[in-house]
């Protein structure tokens, strides 16, 4: 029997690639409109939340849209239906359809969408253009009979515990003996009530990001013979993870400015790029980043960019890159639509066998026209 989902179950596959802690303060995602407890059976990917979007979602009787760019962004003094706004706002709620937003958590994560960007156009040997988060990790240490201990380890691997650079399933073990007396009301997979018990234990020692640190400890509770599995967790000094917006990295091949131009306006779709800077230029060193970042062109030529991609470049900011001698190349906003068919398959991969139907908008939702 097929298990009925709900948005909640959704959310939370996504933000299991997309935690929400990824978002900035200034930026509002998660649930838009709707609620957590609604079953649902279709959900359309979209990059924006228009009016097209919102009926082609009605046609095709979709329950949950899942959008990049947030339809609540600023904050609203009146729902007036007159508007454009407050009548998509209208039909969604009309139609009972959900709307949750994933933007700049879905930029900063791993796999997310500047490496999506990075993919698409080949650039290799990545790194976080601006850091905002690093995980913080803990070290966790369990106590288990060395009957179940093998059963333990893949059960703290699969939680997400062990994880060191490329490398699963870190652990080290010590063998040892526990010991332990059953007072009375217990139930004890080992020993009887009062009397004193000595087993062979193995310590298993790994570490754990500090957000998973909760599936992790109810992953060896369900797993542990023991009704009160003994472990325990220390904070550590490692750095995790590092989270952040853009990437930099190199080309797989170098090319100069003019023929790496027209290797953008293939590879995304495009028809023009704006551009800065000698054309005969060339680009080996390449800093992304998705959706309006004509603020950072300072740390993209700090990292040794020779040219950097990103939308909404502005006069001011487009001369000053041209005067530090930085490249940059403006495809526009709407490049970010390579987030619809990642994230279909992303949900199609994690909710496979849940009878769910994922699909992408196809409304055109680029306001640019080039003539």
């Amino acid at each position: 029997m097929v298990k009925t989902i709900h948005n909640a179950d959704v959310f939370q596959v996504m933000e299991q690639w997309a935690p929400k802690k990824l978002a900035y303060d200034w930026d509002n995602v998660g649930l838009q409109i709707g609620n957590f407890n609604k079953p649902v059976k279709k959900v359309m990917i979209t990059l924006d939340v228009l009016e097209s979007v919102v009926d082609e979602a009605i046609e095709k009787q979709v329950d949950l849209i899942i959008a990049h760019h947030p339809l609540l962004f600023k904050p609203m003094k009146q729902l007036n239906t007159d508007t454009v706004k407050g009548r998509i706002i209208q039909k969604i709620i009309q139609h009972d359809i959900s709307v949750y937003a994933s933007h700049t958590n879905l930029d900063a994560a791993n796999g997310g969408v500047n490496d999506m960007l990075c993919d698409i156009i080949g650039i290799d040997n990545r790194d976080i253009l601006l850091e905002g988060f690093t995980e913080e990790l803990v070290k966790f240490s369990v106590y288990v009979p060395q009957t179940h201990a093998v059963a333990v380890q893949e059960a703290l691997a699969e939680a997400g515990a062990g994880h060191i650079g490329n490398y699963s399933h870190c652990t080290f073990q010590t063998n040892g003996h526990g010991t332990f007396k059953p007072l009375a009301g217990t139930n004890p997979y080992i020993g009887s009530v009062n009397d004193l018990e000595k087993v062979e234990e193995v310590k298993i020692e790994t570490i754990v990001p500090m957000t998973l640190i909760g599936g992790v400890v109810q992953m060896v509770k369900d797993k542990h013979p023991y009704e009160e599995p003994a472990y325990d967790i220390y904070p550590l000094k490692n750095k995790g993870k590092a989270h952040g917006i853009g990437r930099i990295g190199t080309l797989t091949s170098e090319m100069n400015l003019t023929d790496f131009c027209e290797h953008l306006k293939t590879v995304l779709e495009v028809p023009c790029v704006r551009v800065t800077g000698d054309l005969t230029k060339p680009i080996k060193t390449v800093a992304v980043l998705g959706g309006s970042g004509e603020k950072y062109i300072h740390e993209a030529k700090a990292k040794g960019a020779d040219a950097y991609i990103t939308g909404d470049m502005t006069f001011h900011p487009a001369q000053d890159a041209w005067q530090m001698g930085l490249a940059v190349i403006d495809p526009g906003h709407h490049v970010e639509k390579v987030m619809k068919q990642a994230v279909k398959t992303y949900l199609e991969k994690q909710l496979a066998q849940q009878g769910i139907e994922i699909i992408v908008s196809h409304a055109n939702t680029e306001p640019f026209r080039f003539i």
